[in-house]
């Protein structure tokens, strides 16, 4: 299970990468065009999909390496005890808030399934929507992992802020 959720990982920060390079590229590629009065309007459409599946990869990648940003001016001066307990509390409430945004983005998904993205016949919005709930699934899986280490007592990182 170790290797499969490795090979995840390693796949989701090569898609995350790719995406933001081709993001860029797209952009650079619809200002340049526009310049040359040849204005291509799609690349801004493809680059806000991509967008969407981006921020979740990249969060998903960030909080894994636990490269995210936190405030510890509060947590710094509670006893190591408080200060496990305060971050099991925090990954729990988080666990909660993304266990939301999966049902929120599955029901989303689908009701907005006949809708077609930026006007582009046959392209669904769920393309786009879909973001939401496998973002969050990854994001859950990863807090889930955090919990565990830490009841374990083998977090090696602690997000200390709330």
């Amino acid at each position: 299970m170790t290797r499969v959720y490795d090979l995840i990982c390693k796949a989701e920060a090569a898609i995350a990468g790719s995406f933001l390079i081709v993001m860029v590229a797209l952009i650079f590629l619809g200002g340049v065009a526009r310049m040359m009065h040849v204005p291509l309007n799609w690349t801004t459409d493809v680059a806000t999909c991509l967008f969407a599946w981006a921020c979740f990869f990249c969060a998903d990648v960030a909080w894994r390496r636990d490269a995210l940003m936190s405030i510890e001016l509060v947590t710094e001066r509670l006893t190591p005890a408080r200060q496990r307990l305060l971050v099991l509390v925090n990954l729990v409430i988080i666990a909660l808030f993304l266990l939301f945004v999966i049902g929120s983005g599955f029901w989303l998904s689908w009701v907005s399934r006949a809708r077609s993205f930026q006007g582009i016949p046959g392209v669904s919005y769920s393309l786009v929507t879909m973001s939401l709930p496998v973002g969050g699934l990854l994001l859950l899986t990863t807090t889930c992992l955090k919990i565990r280490d830490e009841i374990r007592g083998r977090a090696t990182h602690r997000a200390h802020a709330l």
